[in-house]
């Protein structure tokens, strides 16, 4: 098995190429050479079923693999009992928007500290976390994966180490590894070939080999400051980090399999070649 690659949205140049409709956007994808898309709900699930069966059938004919981003605002860290029955339900509208895609991961943010202690918040996420699984399964949708994100604020639940205990609630969880998120939120730490190593050997010795073997992944430069992410860029940028190419080294010895999403500034599916590029010569 190996990665696959692709972009986080519709890229600029799908736009300036006189493209408009989501469901062009895997046939655009697969001629690019790409392998995934993940549809972005960041705002709300907005997507009727009319037009997600339009997107699944494009993805299918395209050999594009789906997933879907659920919206930003889910908090499940939040003591808020009705905030956090809120969250619940956004998963669950991702959820049948996934089983729509006939996709198996969908993405969830972890959610914000506020006044809590890490523990604190780490409580009730995971407290959350099986409500929402318990209603998935209710519900027929249990067997896609609720895939928990790596978070970029140091002010937010979900660096590293609380996204594998989160994941080891349970085995359907998988955890989605945003490596610019961890390299904003660390200030620049990633940049060896041993630096992205340790991560992978953590989460294989926390959550097993088959799990860390399918993570899903983020991956884009982002510039940081003093509380960690600011905002996404390009690989043109040559200032900030982190760079994909030790880590695309790691994957193709490994032979690990993760979904690799790209969420460059508009620039994803450029940049998500690159990637895919990268990786594939590892092996000439």
């Amino acid at each position: 098995m190996r990665a696959v690659f692709g972009a986080a949205g519709n890229s600029d140049s799908f736009y300036k190429e006189g493209h408009k409709a989501s469901e062009e956007m895997p046939a655009w994808l697969a001629a690019r050479g790409l392998d995934a898309y993940e549809y972005q709900c960041g705002n709300g699930v907005r997507c009727g079923a009319a037009t997600a069966g339009k997107i699944q059938k494009a993805a299918e004919q395209a050999g594009i693999r789906l997933s879907v981003h659920s919206p930003y605002y889910i908090n499940l860290a939040t003591p808020d009992e009705e905030k956090r029955l809120g969250s619940i339900n956004y998963i669950m509208q991702t959820l049948e928007l996934a089983a729509l895609f006939k996709s198996d991961r969908i993405v969830v943010h972890s959610g914000a500290i506020g006044k809590l202690t890490r523990e604190e918040a780490l409580a009730y996420a995971k407290k959350t976390l099986a409500a929402a699984r318990a209603e998935a399964v209710s519900r027929g949708l249990g067997g896609i994966h609720l895939c928990i994100e790596t978070m970029g604020k140091i002010n937010q639940l979900g660096d590293f180490d609380e996204v594998m205990e989160l994941c080891r609630e349970d085995d359907s969880y998988l955890p989605c590894i945003d490596f610019g998120h961890l390299n904003a939120r660390t200030h620049g730490t990633l940049k060896s070939k041993q630096d992205y190593a340790v991560l992978l050997d953590k989460m294989e010795d926390r959550l097993g080999k088959d799990r860390a073997g399918i993570f899903h992944c983020h991956f884009s430069k982002i510039e940081y400051t003093v509380g960690g992410e600011k905002k996404h860029l390009t690989f043109d940028d040559e200032i900030f980090g982190p760079e994909f190419e030790p880590l695309g080294e790691l994957l193709y010895e490994r032979s690990l399999a993760p979904t690799i999403i790209c969420e460059s500034a508009g620039t994803q599916a450029e940049d998500a070649l690159y990637m895919k590029q990268s990786y594939l010569a590892c092996g000439k």
